[in-house]
């Protein structure tokens, strides 16, 4: 559950700002231990997604992995408190409008690139979805 900040009130995944001096990868290990204490051991990259919102100029680019080990305990931060879910049983109304629409692909292990636009930030007005058949992700589309 996102705590504060962008997404507050959500259950949402953990990350955060690529700093200068940092790889996606390094963001990635940075992040999960700020957020959750716990350090991810190995991942994969699925997804690269675009949201736009109708209000604003500001493309938000979120590369999108999937952690399959990690190290330590999961803890509540100042920004975060996890909670582990069933998959078959996903808090779908706590999350963004736009997480039913493509956790299905994330899930099924399936790799893709996807665009959305909101109407404010409650509301998926558009969206687009690009499955992958090879490992090459982030063409840099947008739907405006």
């Amino acid at each position: 559950m996102k705590k504060r900040g962008f997404g507050a009130g959500r259950w949402n995944g953990f990350g955060g700002k690529v700093t200068v001096d940092e790889t996606i990868e390094e963001n990635i290990v940075r992040e999960m231990q700020e957020e959750s204490g716990l350090t991810p051991t190995k991942f994969e990259k699925r997804a690269v997604m675009y949201f736009e919102f109708k209000e604003g100029p500001e493309i938000i680019e979120v590369n999108l992995f999937a952690i399959d080990d990690f190290d330590g305990e999961p803890k509540e931060t100042e920004e975060m408190k996890p909670k582990w879910f069933d998959i078959n049983d996903l808090p779908w109304n706590e999350m963004w409008s736009d997480d039913p629409i493509w956790y299905p692909l994330f899930l099924e292990g399936k790799k893709f690139e996807a665009n959305f636009l909101f109407d404010g930030k409650e509301q998926v007005l558009q969206h687009e979805i690009l499955e992958l058949e090879s490992n090459e992700l982030s063409n840099k589309k947008y739907i405006r």
